[in-house]
This record gives C-alpha cells, structure tokens and sequence, in this order.
C-alpha cells in the first residue's frame, strides 16, 4: 500500500496491485462443439440398406398371404371334387339295376347313406321290388357331369348328369334316358349322403 499527501496535509492511501482482494476471472472461450461427419456414401447404403429390410419383410408377408390364399383355395377345390366323386359314385350305382339281383341294387341304394336316409331306402325298396321284377326291369348308367349347386359349410348340394340305358318287358330294345340326380353330401360327417333326389326319372313308373 502507497501513502499520498495532498495539500492539506491529508494522507490517503491507495491499496497496492499486490493487495486486491477482487478475485481474478479466468477467461472463458467459446464452447466448441463437436460433429461428425459421415460420407454421403455411406449415409445411402444405410438407407438403402433400411429400405431393402423393409421391402423383404413386407414380400415375405406377401408370400405368406397368398400361400394360404392358395393352400385354402385348393383344400376347397378337393373337397368339391370330392363332394362330386361320392354324389357321382353314389347315383351312377343306384341307376345300375338288375331285376335278376335286386338285394345287391339295395346294397348300392344304401351305400354311403346316413342312417335316416338308409331307413327311409328299407321301407320302400320292397314296393320297388314289386315294380322292377315283374317288368324285368335292367338298366346301366354312364355319368356326363356334375357340378357343386351349393356348399353350406361343408355340405355340398351336387347336381349328378347321367345317361341311363334301360330294357324292360314293355321296351325289349331298350332305352336311353337322361337323368339328373340331386345328391346331398355332407363333408362335416364323413361325406356321408343326407338326401338324394331325382331318382324317380331313373325308375319305372310306379
């Protein structure tokens, strides 16, 4: 610390650099921040890269859908063709008659029937016994086509064409006749037939 003195002989002192208590600020630059660069190049590869992934899960969800698309669209297809293979079977024996052996045409009526409709075939197989052996009734079938009317979840409603020949006591020579049989297939119980109609155009008149 300096002593001065004025004029007035008054002494004032002036504190010396060494003495300042004010604390010294350190100087603070400017923050520096830190980047990074990447080449152009490899930010597209990224991205081609992400898009790429992307691309090959959404085809192999794709792919997926459709092949069960394809898979039902086939179990669906079989089991029509066979809904129609039973109803075809099923119409082509019962139009095959020989009043020579009609238990064995009987056997053929009941074939892959359900029971209710196996029954109904024993009540009125014998009144047809009655028709077919005194008119000495033979006949053959051929099937044409058939075709899937209806599928209700399983049961298949099938239209069965048929060309029927047929000799008799009333026509020796014979007989053509085309018949259409609507067999009712139930696919949900071991295809089992339910109900068939248009028999009667394949039998004489009672």
């Amino acid at each position: 610390m300096s002593t001065q003195t004025t004029d007035n002989d008054q002494v004032t002192e002036t504190p010396s650099d060494a003495a300042d208590p004010t604390p010294v600020t350190p100087a603070i630059g400017p923050r520096r921040q830190t980047t990074v660069s990447l080449p152009l190049s490899t930010v597209v590869s990224a991205a081609l890269a992400v898009a790429g992934l992307i691309a090959a899960s959404v085809l192999a969800w794709s792919l997926v859908s459709v092949r069960h698309e394809l898979s039902d669209r086939d179990h669906t297809a079989a089991d029509r063709a066979h809904a129609q293979q039973v109803a075809t079977d099923y119409a082509v024996g019962a139009s095959t008659i020989d009043f020579h052996d009609l238990n064995a045409w009987q056997v053929k009526l009941k074939a892959h029937t359900a029971p209710p409709l196996a029954n109904k075939f024993d009540a009125t197989a014998p009144k047809l016994q009655d028709i077919l052996v005194p008119l000495q009734w033979t006949s053959t079938a051929n099937p044409i086509g058939s075709v899937v009317s209806s599928d209700n979840g399983g049961v298949y409603k099938v239209n069965v064409f048929l060309n029927v020949s047929s000799t008799n006591a009333q026509t020796p020579n014979g007989a053509q006749t085309t018949v259409t049989y609507d067999v009712t297939v139930d696919g949900n119980n071991n295809w089992q037939i339910t109900d068939v109609g248009g028999m009667d155009a394949a039998l004489p008149v009672k």
